[in-house]
């Protein structure tokens, strides 16, 4: 019998110790529910934006615990009020801010975005004293070059390796295609051995291949990156000229310019002395 009211007892405390324990957790995660917080904001839904000079640029707010309050979007640069909740003050209607009902996201929307807007904005939120949270917005312009330009000079039956590069591009140009002579280059025409290699990254690279290369593969070749401006190479194939002195259009143009002023002026010496 005694073992029994013993049992009980240990069973009755057990419980109680169950139900103390539940009870101060309880607590414990209503203290830290953000319910007792106010508003604040989503730092991970509320990120640096990098966009392309010309396409719109959009800076998302997340704010948590809004309530009654109101959110203004400040440009740092000049501490320029931008808009208070989806009304825009500023005289430049580039800037565009928007909320959809039952969500949580305030966005900025910068139109035609140039360089100069490249910045540091924030978002405000009309608590005492206001709070906000800063985001940068880089507005770059990917530039495009081919290595070796303006000119190229290879020898015929040689392999032509032209390089385009496309850099400062927040993501890789969704494709890049090559002409030659203003006319899209076919790389299963008859002519064969002729090939394009692409990686994409960062830096986004573009290999056009021209095996067994002839005098009619001369002529310009362009770079075309879906997101970037164009670059062109004029490409020369010799036939067992040197590239010192070709013409091109009338004009005589010379690879070595000092090399040739001074045998130029040699010689005159060597006749005037003799």
């Amino acid at each position: 019998m005694k073992s029994l009211f013993f049992t009980l007892g240990l069973l009755f405390s057990v419980q109680r110790l169950a139900r103390s324990t539940s009870d101060s957790e309880m607590h414990e995660n209503r203290a830290l529910e953000p319910l007792d917080r106010g508003p604040y904001f989503d730092i991970s839904a509320s990120r640096n934006v990098t966009a392309l000079v010309g396409k719109t640029a959009t800076l998302t707010c997340r704010v948590r615990n809004l309530g009654d309050r109101t959110v203004s979007w400040v440009r740092h640069r000049d501490i320029h009020l931008l808009t208070v909740g989806v009304e825009t003050y500023t005289s430049d209607q580039r800037f565009v801010a928007s909320h959809f009902p039952r969500t949580e996201d305030w966005t900025l929307q910068v139109k035609y975005p140039q360089r100069r807007d490249s910045g540091i904005y924030e978002c405000q939120v009309s608590t005492t004293p206001p709070i906000g949270h800063s985001m940068h917005l880089s507005v770059v312009e990917p530039v495009t070059s081919i290595v070796g330009e303006p000119e190229m000079f290879i020898n015929k039956d040689s392999t032509m390796n032209l390089t385009c590069v496309v850099r400062h591009s927040p993501e890789p140009p969704t494709a890049i295609y090559w002409t030659h002579d203003h006319e899209v280059i076919n790389y299963d025409s008859p002519r064969g051995g002729v090939s394009v290699i692409t990686e994409k990254g960062e830096v986004t690279t573009s290999y056009l291949l021209v095996q067994r290369a002839q005098r009619a593969d001369s002529g310009q070749y362009t770079c075309h990156p879906s997101n970037a401006n164009t670059k062109t190479i004029l490409v020369h194939v010799l036939n067992g000229e040197h590239p010192a002195a070709m013409q091109h259009g009338g004009q005589l143009r010379l690879a070595n310019l000092p090399f040739v002023m001074i045998s130029t002026t040699l010689l005159a010496f060597l006749n005037h002395r003799y």
